[in-house]
């Protein structure tokens, strides 16, 4: 096991970057000045994780996707584009052994970190010993009730959501929270990139899709960083981002039936090569004919050979009131 985690690690110091400590972190539209200054052991520093690692004899679940982050700069990025502040509860999901933890114990009032792996929990009450401003739940985001958490920890005021996500279950985490209408400020998290480009295009490319106008219902997306593989252990096979979604007071558009827009959304992506006329009327649970789509796509202006990745978001809402 020990000689595992030096292999990696001289992996990762001789990767492309060239440079240790540290990988190349590449901004978006921002300085990388960094004000956050910590006192605390910084498991963002390889050898530091490499030491935990080793001391508990952890193995890497693959199940759980589990890719810690070994790059302070990283770090500091995440909580400066969270823009966390003393006065902010913080939810961090998948914590692992505390890495960005603890630069969230620094900076905010209150941290609840959800962890879904047993054999972290331990490793958890070890590195987050310090900080009594840290509540760990040993749960799976996807089952435990957050809204409840958020009750009982920020007397239901919008939290911010921070975390590392595992790729595997990224979107399923945040349109959950969305959709179980989570109180939310902001969603800051590492997505791996394809997935965080999918977030923030518009209509008419190959990346637009029900993802898009999902998020772009409730939340203005924003690509921070992107963060290549060298920056985690193991180092997972694709390029990473941060993209901060922050959650809109009301939606940007109207619709008289949520749940009925986001059928119609999804039909229309489920045959992204068929006409949109076709792929709503292959959709069982909406129920439609041709003849009455092509009317309704006729009233809007659209032809009825248009598919729907040429859609716009506002223009969903109203063919879903419509039909």
């Amino acid at each position: 096991m020990y000689w595992s985690y030096i292999i990696v690690y001289i992996f990762w110091r001789s990767s492309d970057t060239g440079k240790d400590p540290g990988c190349l972190l590449r901004g978006v539209g921002s300085d990388m000045e960094m004000d956050i200054r910590m006192d605390m052991k910084k498991l963002g520093i390889p050898q530091n994780t490499i030491e935990v690692l080793q001391k508990y004899g952890f193995r890497f679940q693959k199940k759980y996707g589990q890719n810690f982050l070994i790059d302070t700069r990283v770090l500091e990025r995440i909580i400066k584009a969270a823009d966390i502040t003393k006065e902010d509860c913080v939810l961090e999901i998948g914590p692992g052994i505390g890495t960005m933890t603890q630069y969230l114990a620094e900076a905010a009032g209150e941290v609840i970190a959800v962890e879904i792996d047993a054999a972290l929990i331990p490793i958890l009450e070890d590195t987050l010993s310090a900080y009594d401003n840290v509540t760990v739940i040993h749960g799976d985001i996807l089952k435990v009730d957050v809204n409840d958490i958020v009750r009982d920890k920020n007397e239901g005021r919008p939290v911010k959501v921070v975390a590392n996500l595992p790729y595997y279950i990224t979107t399923p985490i945040i349109m959950g929270l969305f959709e179980k209408h989570v109180p939310l400020q902001s969603i800051t998290v590492m997505v791996q990139k394809e997935v965080a480009d999918r977030m923030q295009v518009g209509p008419g490319t190959k990346d637009y899709g029900a993802l898009s106008l999902a998020v772009q219902y409730y939340a203005r997306p924003e690509i921070v960083a992107n963060v290549p593989p060298n920056c985690f252990i193991p180092r997972p096979n694709v390029g990473s981002a941060v993209i901060r979604l922050t959650r809109y007071p009301e939606p940007p558009v109207k619709t008289a039936d949520e749940k009925k827009l986001f059928a119609v959304i999804r039909a229309a992506f489920n045959q992204r090569r068929k006409t949109l006329v076709n792929s709503l009327c292959n959709a069982a649970d909406l129920k439609l004919d041709k003849e009455h789509v092509s009317g309704v796509l006729e009233q809007m202006g659209l032809p009825v050979t248009v598919r729907g990745e040429a859609l716009t978001l506002e223009q969903f809402a109203r063919l879903s009131d419509l039909l």
